[in-house]
């Protein structure tokens, strides 16, 4: 490993502490609470699928005429990635991206689909992300969430993007959530089982083979120029701070004595 890569990594670990770290999974207490923390989370899902294919449109040649494009390791590293991340299987043996395996574990335990469903549609007829947010009743975090997200892939700073992808992403979610997960799944396991299996498909693929991907396509990107690394440190503690952001919206949420999951957004 680099001495760039564990600089940074030392500079992000307090905010990474937090999420680890953070109230909101042991305010999961059932299954309600856990089609909420899904609600929230599914856009994340989604967005990390959108600043993947950034990165492989600009690391790769995804038009045609076809020409050779960019550094062939670094090719290699995000179309891996890619291919695991748009196309694994199900709990079936079906292929999909993470993102339909996510849906159909909502759609198992019961949590609301409407909203990012209306928000995928929207955006498909409009390119709009402001009126898809607008008509799904997006919740104000992870409004926040997505549109910092857009704004790393808008700068068309490849660096950028692969650093947060790197280092602020989907490896966050702790042993302690996945343990809660397993608990609910005991209880309600025809409701769970799709879910826990996501979380799995993540630790193993995502927390292994990914990651070391993911790391090495960031230091090919960011090379030798400290201040290409200055800036990745930056943008993660950036993206850090909106899942800590993320996640308080998720635990306010859970702990509104209603339960109602009233739209937080005002875009």
């Amino acid at each position: 490993m680099s001495a760039q890569i564990e600089k940074l990594q030392a500079a992000i670990a307090p905010y990474r502490e937090q999420i680890i770290n953070h109230k909101v999974y042991n305010a999961i207490k059932n299954l309600e609470d856990l089609k909420v923390f899904m609600q929230f989370h599914v856009y994340a899902v989604w967005d990390f699928m959108s600043l993947l294919k950034t990165l492989q449109n600009n690391l790769t040649c995804t038009s045609v005429p076809w020409f050779p494009t960019g550094n062939a390791d670094t090719r290699y590293l995000i179309n891996e990635i890619v291919n695991g991340e748009e196309s694994d299987i199900d709990d079936l043996g079906i292929r999909k991206s993470h993102f339909e395996i996510y849906l159909d574990a909502m759609e198992q335990c019961g949590a609301d689909t409407t909203p990012i469903h209306t928000f995928i549609k929207v955006l498909r007829n409009t390119k709009d992300l402001k009126a898809a947010f607008l008509a799904a009743g997006t919740y104000q975090e992870a409004v926040e969430f997505v549109d910092f997200t857009f704004k790393i892939i808008d700068s068309d700073q490849w660096h950028l993007q692969s650093a947060i992808f790197t280092f602020g992403r989907e490896d966050l979610i702790p042993g302690m959530f996945y343990s809660i997960v397993k608990d609910i799944d005991l209880r309600f396991p025809d409701s769970v089982s799709k879910f826990k299996y996501y979380l799995e498909r993540h630790i193993e693929v995502d927390g292994d083979h990914h990651s070391h991907l993911a790391l090495q396509m960031t230091a090919n990107l960011c090379g030798t120029d400290e201040d290409y690394w200055m800036e990745a440190e930056k943008a993660t503690i950036a993206s850090l701070q909106k899942r800590i952001k993320l996640w308080d919206g998720v635990y306010n949420q859970i702990t509104n004595a209603s339960k109602e999951l009233q739209p937080l957004s005002t875009y």
